[in-house]
């Protein structure tokens, strides 16, 4: 079981976050602005945590606001990092309907950044699939 280093994430959780869009084009690179902040999708299969099974926690990429336990990744074969659970409190989830489709969109609490979608399809007990952009992530192992 992985377990929060209380020390570290409290630091983190100090971090200033940029406050306008112009602010976070500077901290992020292209693509993780694409993704986080204008609501993009990495193509399937293109990223660097599909297949990672190290022990951790995976943060957001923008603000390092702790999100995920590696305890909860399991491999959807939908080709993105899927998750059966988030850490309390470490998410937002909002209807989306664009592309004329009903799913919930999975925002970081912390800064509100796009993460990906939540799918109540998932093989575990919980039921449900967080299916999140390898580029919204770190891995603090």
């Amino acid at each position: 079981m992985v377990t929060l280093p209380s020390m570290r994430y409290q630091v983190m959780a100090r971090q200033n976050i940029p406050k306008n869009e112009e602010e976070w084009k500077k901290k992020l690179t292209p693509e993780q602005y694409k993704i986080l902040r204008e609501r993009g999708t990495e193509p399937a299969f293109s990223g660097k945590y599909v297949h990672k099974r190290e022990d951790g926690i995976y943060v957001c990429a923008a603000c390092g606001n702790p999100l995920f336990s590696s305890d909860a990744k399991f491999d959807s074969e939908t080709g993105w990092p899927s998750f059966d659970a988030a850490l309390p409190g470490s998410i937002s989830e909002t209807l989306d309907t664009s592309y004329d489709i009903e799913r919930m969109e999975v925002t970081c609490a912390k800064c509100g950044s796009h993460l990906g979608h939540v799918f109540d399809d998932g093989p575990t007990i919980t039921g449900k699939r967080y299916c999140i952009n390898s580029v919204c992530l770190d891995l603090d192992s």
